[in-house]
């Protein structure tokens, strides 16, 4: 049976009922918070646990790194699945500090929409534009969260004209905020003409929703302070006059966001955006893929990994490659064809996570993210089917931006320092580099608390102290070419050459100047500052 509105066979209802997304912002914009409250009301915890919070209400659930938790930062993709009404939420938690802006620009090529988080008193903030950007590129709907509504904050109307003017995409209010600040007491919902009413006594409880019959109702006096209620019609005639009327296909093509307005802190407006999550977010979607796109109805199983962490849990020195199933019903024990190595592989414990708690998934469909312990063969880009040689394509890898040279504390542990930054390469959270020339390994981040997390997490994980030392280079670009012209070129910049740890070249400059020789010099080649992580 074919779907009307797209010519699409109709999702299977298992696969219909997933909502897999991302949810980005500025770092301390509340996302953190914001995650914590899907979990508490999707009934996976009993107590949600603030990141500045003391206590047992410290420990966030979506956290789970030492140094997470010690500094009330994410800089770590997490993944969790949870029930919610009759939907099934796949949420990816990503960093926000745009140091490890790469794990979130891969977690979104793993989603179907992403949830923007805006702080009400501070708008739209530069990390937040640049992950808008990457949602763009990958044309993913977004849906607005406008946070910290019981603080100080913006009009209304000026947080969605600067969302309209530095985004460029339509912005459609679900709810409006009543009062701001020491005064912000709710939201009315314009959707389905409701008062909902915070409870500031208790932060993990929700309000019940009063029904009015529209801002001429006598009722709402009961309930709102004259002044308010003055504002209130004043401001939501105006929005329905100024501002486009909800359109549900213009969310999903990603040229329209609806805007919730709350306080996630005190669980205010986060029911709200479930419920807006599960209606107006899209279904699970086809996959782009070589030699053909990848449909989440087909019967065959496929998936791919976007993101390997290793030492979730320091009892078991593990790997988990997290795979977002692109197609099928998966079940436990099935074999699956690794493509890039053309073996098969059965998939006999593959977990299901709650941030660090995790569950063995007896099944799982297109739309869920699962984990797959494994010990290295999983590699982010690669793909799993049974049997067909897809291969999901857009997983990018950027050039590091600061380069350092690595040493081990104990001269007579480089063998285990060498693994473990083969570790963190394979995992995504940093690029290593060999030198033709020289002993040792130069390292590349994009920003510069990366080196901190490695270092923390090397010692941590490995037991091994390091430092980390100025290197010459200043980036790295990957050499695309024939394959002779590659050699003869690699050959002719013999110092400048290192090879990365799939094994491929990359030419290591100090200045623009060397970038700008290899243009002029070498026609042949080019030089890359992005690689695909799908292997040939």
């Amino acid at each position: 049976m074919l779907d009307s509105a797209t010519n699409r066979p109709e999702l299977p209802a298992e696969i219909a009922r997933r909502r897999t997304f991302a949810i980005i912002s500025h770092p301390d914009a509340g996302k953190t918070t914001l995650t914590e409250k899907f979990l508490l009301f999707g009934g996976a915890i009993q107590m949600a646990g603030q990141v500045r919070a003391k206590g047992e209400a410290r420990r966030t659930r979506s956290d789970f790194m030492q140094m997470e938790k010690d500094r009330g930062i994410s800089v770590s993709a997490s993944a969790m699945s949870f029930d919610f009404k009759h939907f099934r939420y796949n949420l990816v938690d990503t960093p926000g500090h745009s140091d490890f802006s790469e794990d979130t620009y891969r977690t979104l090529t793993a989603v179907d929409a992403a949830v923007m988080v805006i702080d009400g008193a501070k708008g739209v903030e530069s990390q937040t534009q640049k992950l808008f950007e990457v949602c763009r590129m990958r044309d993913l709907p977004i849906l607005t969260f406008c946070n910290k509504m019981d603080r100080e904050s913006r009009d209304t109307f000026d947080i969605i004209d600067e969302i309209q003017e530095n985004l460029a995409i339509d912005v459609s209010p679900a709810s409006w905020p009543i009062g701001v600040g020491p005064d912000f007491m709710g939201c009315y919902d314009m959707l389905n003409d409701r008062l909902e009413l915070m409870d500031r006594a208790d932060r993990n409880k929700v309000a019940d929703s009063i029904e009015i019959n529209g801002l001429g109702d006598p009722a709402l006096a009961e309930h709102v302070p004259a002044h308010l209620l003055e504002k209130l019609i004043e401001d939501v005639e105006m929005a329905r006059e100024l501002l486009p009327a909800l359109d549900p296909q213009s969310v999903l093509e990603g040229h329209m966001t609806p805007i919730w307005f709350g306080s996630a802190i005190n669980s205010f407006g986060v029911k709200e955006l479930m419920d807006g999550i599960g209606t107006y977010g899209p279904e699970p979607q086809i996959q782009r893929a070589s030699p053909r796109a990848i449909s989440p109805e087909e019967k065959k199983v496929s998936g791919f990994v976007f993101k390997v962490q290793a030492n979730m849990d320091p009892k078991h020195r593990d790997r988990v490659a997290f795979v977002r199933l692109a197609s099928g019903h998966f079940k436990r024990g099935m074999k699956l064809t690794h493509v890039r190595t053309k073996k098969p592989m059965a998939i006999s414990n593959p977990v299901l996570f709650l941030a660090s708690d995790r569950e063995l998934a007896e099944e799982g469909w297109a739309g869920d993210i699962i984990g797959i312990p494994n010990h290295g063969q999983l590699r982010i880009g690669d793909t799993l089917t049974e049997g067909e040689a897809l291969r999901v394509t857009g997983i990018p890898s950027f050039a590091p931006e600061l380069l350092q040279g690595v040493r081990a504390g104990d001269p007579l542990k480089s063998k285990h320092l060498e693994k473990a930054l083969m570790q963190f390469a394979e995992e995504g959270a940093a690029k290593v580099f060999k030198p033709t020339f020289g002993s040792g390994y130069i390292v590349g981040v994009v920003g510069a608390l990366q080196f901190e997390v490695l270092a923390s997490r090397i010692e941590l994980e490995y037991g091994l102290p390091v430092r980390f030392d100025q290197s010459q280079f200043t980036s790295a670009r990957w050499v695309l070419g024939e394959k002779k012209a590659v050699e003869a070129f690699a050959e002719a910049n013999k110092l400048h050459i290192a090879t990365d740890n799939d094994g491929d070249v990359v030419y290591l400059t100090r200045l623009q100047w060397d970038i700008d020789r290899v243009a002029r010099d070498y026609p042949d080649v080019t030089l890359s500052a992005t690689k695909e992580m799908m292997l040939q």
